[in-house]
């Protein structure tokens, strides 16, 4: 009877977890639903959006379907483009309830991977802005206030930033100052950098020009999941599949953009086959997520006829990759990265090649292959280790 008594009492208590958890999670869909709405106009800038200083906020909206325990705004930004012209970028905050600690919560800067470029492919747009943020609840339970960008070019009108690390580097920089400028946020100058993939590659170049761009904060470690780090190599190794074509429809058309007006040579069609070029524009209206399979319809019948050359040896695209790669100088707070071993996108032999190369710089590494890790599964696999990770630095 005593035995039978425990577990029903052990069967109550599992019931009124998951009824609770299904709770708080109706009441978020119910907040979220709410949003949408006038979403849009969230991110129609005004006139003078860009004129103030970098990290200064255009405006800030409180969210209703936020995780347990946690209040949440959407933000609009000014930060800078790599050229140092003033741009607008957006995102999101997230920090728990509760008091903060003496000069304030350590902030967590996100750096999503790869969703698309395409206004509509913002995290912060989307239905539940949250979900993507791998280790979100992790992060909140460490204290830390969460700032998630969307990166330059997405979620509102700004130059295409995809994988052009500086602009990038520095909508992930900018974030964390927006963050806080935030009232109620409770952001401190402690800062820790964490992304996936394309934001591997943003955080790590954020850890490389901290120092220069924004002294004022304390990066206290940088953490990546197979990042985008050498895109040399990881251009390299897809040149001739699916792979390298859907990273290639959003990455090159972003280059040209950015590089074509003042780079002679940087320009799409010295690059791309005729065929690639038509199909790009219509590639780059898709994000990643919602269209995979229709993107890879569009794009097959380009494989072995996406790229006019090489772009790992033709100039100017081979220095462009190159100053794009992550490891340009040492990063001096500690850094930790994860590679899955089952990852077909990110290469684990690439990613130790580059561990080993900013090692040589000198940067004081963490370094995680997680058996049957893929690309898609290594930032969640990498979690416990990564807060183990980020107990060495408190």
């Amino acid at each position: 009877m005593r035995a039978r008594r425990v577990v029903a009492i052990l069967a109550a208590s599992v019931i009124a977890i998951v009824g609770a958890l299904v709770a708080v999670e109706a009441i978020r869909i119910i907040g979220d639903a709410a949003e949408q709405p006038g979403l849009a106009d969230f991110y129609d800038q005004p006139a003078d959006a860009a004129n103030g200083d970098p990290g200064t906020l255009v405006r800030s909206e409180a969210l209703d379907g936020v995780p347990a325990a946690s209040e949440a705004w959407r933000i609009m930004y000014r930060s800078t483009d790599l050229n140092g012209e003033p741009i607008v970028v957006t995102g999101i905050v997230v920090t728990p309830l509760g008091p903060a600690p003496d000069g304030g919560r350590t902030v967590l800067a996100w750096g999503h991977p790869t969703t698309g470029t395409d206004a509509s492919c913002a995290p912060s747009r989307g239905f539940d802005p949250f979900i993507g943020i791998e280790g979100l609840r992790l992060m909140l339970d460490r204290g830390y206030t969460v700032v998630a960008t969307d990166y330059a070019g997405m979620g509102t009108e700004g130059p295409d930033s995809y994988l052009v690390a500086q602009t990038a580097a520095r909508s992930v920089l900018d974030a964390v100052r927006a963050a806080r400028h935030l009232d109620g946020a409770e952001a401190g100058d402690r800062v820790v950098l964490w992304g996936h993939s394309q934001g591997g590659q943003a955080v790590l170049f954020a850890a490389e020009q901290a120092p220069v761009y924004a002294p004022e904060l304390d990066v206290a470690g940088v953490a990546a999941a197979a990042p985008a780090a050498d895109l040399t190599a990881l251009m390299g190794s897809h040149l001739d599949d699916i792979s390298g074509v859907t990273i290639g429809s959003y990455a090159f058309p972003a280059f040209a953009s950015v590089y074509g007006p003042n780079v002679p040579g940087a320009e799409l069609d010295a690059i791309l086959t005729p065929a690639a070029v038509a199909k790009s524009p219509e590639m780059n209206r898709l994000c990643l997520l919602t269209n995979l399979e229709k993107l890879h319809g569009i794009g097959q019948p380009l494989v072995g006829d996406f790229f006019a050359h090489d772009p790992t040896t033709t100039e100017p695209w081979a220095t462009l990759l190159a100053e794009n790669s992550a490891g340009q100088r040492p990063i001096a707070a500690p850094v930790y990265v994860a590679q899955g071993a089952d990852d077909e996108l990110v290469l684990p032999a690439d990613t130790a090649t580059f561990v080993e190369h900013v090692r040589g710089l000198g940067d004081d590494v963490s370094y995680e292959v997680v058996p049957l890790a893929t690309h898609s599964t290594i930032a969640y696999l990498a979690l416990p280790t990564l807060d183990a990770w980020l107990d060495g630095l408190d």
